[in-house]
């Protein structure tokens, strides 16, 4: 485990697993605040929902190509792997590409 751990770092590992931990995550992070928490939280919450977005897509158009939804699933992981191991390593990166619009879209969570 590493030494010096920012506050708020369980919380902010929390809202990688499922968009339900994101959302306790959220409400974890109300009262203290933590800067670090909500960075990764507006992270993970927009990957989520991302991914949820298309997967209904995928479903109304009744999609059942493998292959698309193999890529969903690549990316979906690859974007949640990225952030987690960020956020165990005490690194506020951003996700490449939708991160800083992350940061922008999803002022609400505190």
């Amino acid at each position: 485990m590493l030494s010096s751990s920012k506050p708020g770092r369980s919380t902010a590992i929390i809202s990688y697993i499922t968009i339900v931990g994101c959302l306790i995550a959220i409400t974890m992070n109300m009262e203290p605040k933590h800067a670090f928490t909500r960075m990764h939280a507006r992270q993970a919450f927009g990957i989520h929902l991302i991914y949820h977005a298309f997967a209904t897509y995928l479903n109304m158009t009744n999609m059942d190509n493998i292959m698309v939804w193999s890529v969903l699933w690549v990316v979906y992981l690859g974007a949640i792997l990225y952030g987690f191991i960020g956020a165990i390593n005490n690194n506020e990166r951003l996700l490449p590409g939708l991160g800083a619009n992350f940061q922008k879209w999803f002022t609400f969570i505190p």
